[in-house]
């Protein structure tokens, strides 16, 4: 499975648009497409994540239950145009959905990894407050293949 961005490639800078308004963007949440999924795939789920040391896994986007058909998420897609039945957890930032870079000034580029899940199920059962954890536990065991995608942001 293959996981792209149209803006910016794996490894690569994360530009303004898509980082929180503090840190200089508009919060536009990251377009996203994907392929070659598994066979028996059911649905998708998404994290994005930031694993630098002084972040420590915060979290910038869960989304549940994206359906097995869907092969992209449009940019600004977040509260806005989600695909049926998707479901978006809230955020570290404490909002439901997306939550785009704004790393500590004077901390060095921060690496975004989102991760792509293909599931073997039609749905995880959540509560928009799920945690990372909850998130991760809710995967064991209905995972068919993960893609993953980096960018990097520092201010």
């Amino acid at each position: 499975m293959k996981l792209l961005s149209r803006a910016f490639d794996d490894g690569g800078k994360i530009p303004l648009p898509y980082v929180r308004p503090a840190a200089g963007g508009q919060n536009l949440s990251l377009p996203l497409s994907w392929s070659d999924p598994p066979p028996g795939v059911k649905s998708f789920a998404l994290s994005l994540t930031d694993p630098h040391p002084i972040a420590r896994n915060w979290v910038h986007w869960l989304v549940v239950n994206i359906p097995g058909s869907v092969t992209t998420l449009a940019e600004g897609a977040s509260r806005q145009k989600m695909p049926p039945g998707a479901l978006e957890l809230r955020n570290s930032f404490g909002d439901l959905g997306y939550g785009g870079p704004q790393p500590p000034k004077g901390t060095g580029d921060h690496p975004y990894v989102v991760t792509l899940y293909a599931l073997k199920v039609d749905k995880l059962d959540l509560p928009p407050a799920a945690s990372l954890a909850a998130f991760q536990k809710a995967l064991e065991g209905k995972v068919l293949a993960t893609a993953t995608l980096t960018g990097y942001f520092g201010r």
